[in-house]
């Protein structure tokens, strides 16, 4: 039974994606939105995709910009690796829990109020 766990350890390691990557979770902004930002970084260097999210006036510049500064810091602390020789490989925005309120409307009634929440992932890579 041991070799068994042993090897699928092993195998699990060896199929590891070993990029560099940040994940903000329960950010409160709806994914939709994220999604607009990260498709004007996708595939960009890592200081033009912060410089772009600086100078976007959309709600989730700011939390993307942070997770972007995350994934660089992790790439130059754990990997050792060079922040000008990277760039955005992937970023996705997944849906998160959602809060349930109720707005109160005529007649007694009451109408769901979604307020979403969004897992934001980003991976970095290496210019080739």
């Amino acid at each position: 039974m041991a070799g068994n766990t042993k090897k699928k350890t092993l195998r699990i390691q060896e199929t590891k994606d070993r990029r560099p990557r940040a994940v903000a979770k329960f950010i409160r902004i709806s994914p939709y939105k994220v999604r607009v930002v990260l498709d004007l970084i996708r595939n960009k260097s890592v200081d033009e995709a912060v410089a772009i999210l600086a100078n976007t006036s959309k709600a989730g510049a700011e939390p993307i910009r942070k997770v972007v500064e995350s994934a660089a810091a992790n790439a130059e602390h754990n990997l050792h690796m060079n922040r000008s020789d990277l760039k955005v490989a992937e970023c996705f925005a997944d849906m998160g829990p959602t809060l349930k309120r109720m707005q109160p409307v005529s007649k007694g009634r009451g109408y769901r109020i979604l307020k979403r929440t969004s897992h934001i992932t980003v991976v970095l890579d290496a210019v080739k």
